[in-house]
């Protein structure tokens, strides 16, 4: 025992030692030597880095072809690609159809063509050089993309031009997609978050009846009336070359192109090459307005720990479009009034100091969400603020919000700015790692203005902005009618003239009601 203790008096590895001392005979014993870290060390050989071979080597090349298709390519580094079509067309393009169209082709979209004789076919095709598929179809842009291993291209573009040009729109698939449609429709009237369904309520009431405007989701009473006649004479006006683009990231541009000219040029497709008669080129008018929707918000979300019953309300006011100079110091403002959940985890690169934030969420503890949104098109755009609180509240709710739009006029702080500026550039960096981000990224801008502004463009014209550009993009911005949207119990919303007067006044104060009986 006593040999015991003496051995635990004076450590496992010999005489007890405290202080500096000790901590010097782990670390090699005597002084620290006094080397510099700034300097290079003597006797050591100079680092060779690597260094990119000229910043032309990396921008995007755009080739057009004699029928007008444009091939737009990214050179990146790895083993695998991201090629997609993209083609000018989307919902707004449906004033002239059965409303729905587009949502019908995202659905049919890689099943059974010509060459392939069904979904898993082409996804056998696929999984040989490790490829996934995907197509989504927005306001103004249908998108089919596929990533896979580089050495796959050649099939990848031959897949993408039959699945786009080729396709059975057999009966059976149709009656599927009427199903699966029905059930998202379901699903999205069902599902905790509204921000879906609130987003095409403010379309709705922004560009009343015209293109943006018009819904992007299918109505029920349209899914049985859209069949494969309806579905090519759409596409027989949509789906032409000098509509499209092939955009393909982490591939050499001259490849690219061939496999373009191989499988995209001269191609018929199967509904026909005929003259296009309908193509609707109408610019979007904005009309301002209001959407409701009554509606039980109290069962969205049972168990445990369910949703309390809440009112969803969004208010939003023209911007500009993705073309315009303003584009970018409303881009700043958007990040600048940030906001999100009240639950929301997170710091300073959450957005915790963003003024939805920090003027409303924190001091406001019955709110549960407000966080801007700005949605732009090549002929338009859309500054919202989203905010959800008990029904109850609703009022005091909607004036938070509208005395937050009059205060984008007012002083603007240079640290505020910065911040935004920073975060902006920093989201816009941090998302064009993502070699299908940069996808979506090329083949938009091309498809849009045949060319591509490169991120470092970008965050130099972020840079320039200043708080008087704020200042007057917001002040033309709140001369415009708001456009409202409210889902939920709306016995205490207020009305329509009440929010229009409350954003064309000095304080976003909504006009005082004075009852005989409360």
């Amino acid at each position: 025992m006593a040999v015991a203790m003496a051995w635990l008096r004076r450590g496992a590895w010999g005489p007890a030692r405290y202080g500096l001392a000790a901590g010097r005979s782990y670390s090699g014993g005597g002084a620290y030597p006094s080397v510099s870290l700034s300097c290079p060390l003597p006797g050591v050989p100079k680092a060779v880095f690597a260094a990119a071979e000229g910043r032309e080597r990396f921008e995007t090349r755009v080739t057009v072809l004699e029928s007008g298709l444009r091939v737009a390519s990214q050179n990146k580094f790895g083993q695998f690609c991201t090629v997609g079509l993209l083609v000018n067309s989307g919902s707004r393009h449906e004033a002239k159809y059965l409303s729905g169209i587009s949502h019908f082709l995202e659905k049919l979209a890689f099943s059974s063509t010509a060459q392939f004789g069904s979904k898993d076919e082409i996804l056998l095709t696929l999984e040989k050089h490790g490829g996934i598929c995907d197509c989504q179809a927005s306001r103004d842009t249908i998108m089919y993309a596929v990533s896979a291993d580089t050495r796959g291209l050649d099939t990848v573009v031959n897949l993408l031009a039959d699945v786009a040009l080729q396709p059975r729109l057999s009966d059976e698939e149709i009656e599927m997609t009427r199903m699966a449609i029905r059930f998202e429709l379901e699903d999205l009237n069902m599902r905790p978050d509204p921000e879906p369904l609130l987003t095409e309520m403010i379309h709705a009431a922004a560009y009343r009846g015209n293109t943006v405007g018009l819904n992007r989701f299918c109505p029920v009473e349209n899914t049985d009336k859209i069949d494969r006649e309806v579905l090519h004479s759409y596409l027989r006006n949509y789906y032409t070359p000098d509509r499209m683009v092939l955009a393909g990231v982490g591939i050499e541009h001259e490849q690219l192109v061939e496999c373009a000219k191989k499988h995209l040029l001269g191609v018929e497709p199967v509904w026909g090459s005929g003259q296009t008669r309908d193509v609707d080129r109408s610019v979007a008018q904005y009309t301002g307005g209001i959407v409701k929707v009554e509606k039980d918000m109290s069962d969205v979300s049972l168990g445990p720990t369910p949703i309390p019953e809440l009112t969803h309300i969004m208010i939003g006011l023209e911007s500009c479009s993705f073309l315009e100079e303003d584009f970018i110091p409303f881009a700043v403002l958007n990040m600048m009034m940030g906001g999100g959940g009240s639950f929301s985890a997170g710091g300073p690169g959450k957005g915790m100091f963003t003024r939805l934030y920090l003027n409303v969420l924190n001091r406001h503890h019955w709110m549960y969400n407000a966080t801007s949104y700005h949605h732009s098109y090549e002929d338009t755009g859309l500054l919202c603020i989203h905010a959800s609180a008990d029904p109850k509240q609703v009022r005091e709710m909607v004036e938070i919000i509208t005395r937050e739009f009059i205060l984008m006029a007012g002083a603007v702080g240079e640290v505020e700015l910065e911040r935004a500026k920073t975060q902006l550039k920093s989201m816009l960096m941090m998302n064009l790692e993502s070699r299908p981000v940069i996808f979506e990224d090329v083949g938009r801008q091309v498809l849009a203005t045949n060319t591509r502004k490169l991120p470092h463009e970008l965050c130099a014209l972020i840079s320039q902005v200043k708080s008087t550009d704020i200042k007057r993009v917001v002040t033309k911005m709140l001369h415009k009618k708001p456009a409202v949207a409210a889902l939920g119990d709306l016995t205490d919303l207020p009305t329509y003239e009440h929010i229009q007067a409350a954003l064309s006044s000095k304080d976003g104060r909504l006009p005082r009601m004075y009852r005989l009986f409360r």
